[in-house]
């Protein structure tokens, strides 16, 4: 079997993984989903093509590169970003667009590798001045993010991981709403700020 063959097998069972599981939402985006960067993955990236309506895709991008990145993280990404390295980005990032996982919405930065029993098998560093989020339900999880985020939607979470810079919210509410989840840690300052 070539390799755009065996890579494009990979991409399409991890499109079949992110769309099954359990129901409930909850459960589903911490302890249903498998994370596609669990098993070895393709040399190259494999973005999946942007679909016309971005709450209907479910396909996770496994990125291991700045373009590939920034991509996914767009209006035009997936609900899920996996990341596969170390990433370091010199410029600010912004977390956009709304996407659904299983009827609810959500988003989700992996910085992390699991094995089939759902161990995590590595940890990624992703390094930028600062994120800001605009999609709703968006959380960090399995890794560090290195830098300062800016959260402007509702529900944020930070789950398995670690923020090693300043973390802002635009409201009030937004900060009450978050969560640290499974060890969690922000380094610096939680406040509500504006950007």
């Amino acid at each position: 079997m070539n390799k755009a063959a065996a890579g494009l097998g990979l991409v399409l069972g991890f499109a079949l993984l992110a769309g099954c599981g359990n129901n409930d939402a909850t459960t589903a985006t911490t302890e249903g989903e498998q994370n596609p960067a669990a098993t070895e993955a393709p040399a190259k990236t494999e973005t999946p093509a942007a679909a016309e309506k971005t709450d209907a895709q479910t396909s996770p991008s496994i990125v291991n590169d700045q373009d590939a990145f920034l991509n996914a993280i767009s209006a035009k990404g997936t609900w899920i970003i996996a990341v596969l390295n170390d990433m370091t980005i010199d410029q600010d990032l912004v977390l956009d667009g709304q996407f659904e996982n299983k009827g609810e919405p959500a988003r989700k930065i992996a910085l992390y590798s699991q094995d089939a029993d759902r161990n995590v098998t590595a940890r990624y560093t992703l390094t930028a001045p600062k994120m800001t989020v605009n999609s709703e339900n968006a959380r960090i999880q399995g890794g560090t993010f290195k830098g300062d985020v800016y959260v402007t939607a509702n529900g944020f979470q930070v789950v398995d991981g670690t923020v090693d810079g300043n973390l802002y919210f635009s409201t009030q509410e937004q900060l009450d709403a978050f969560k640290l989840e499974d060890g969690a840690k922000v380094t610096g300052e939680t406040a509500v700020k504006a950007e």
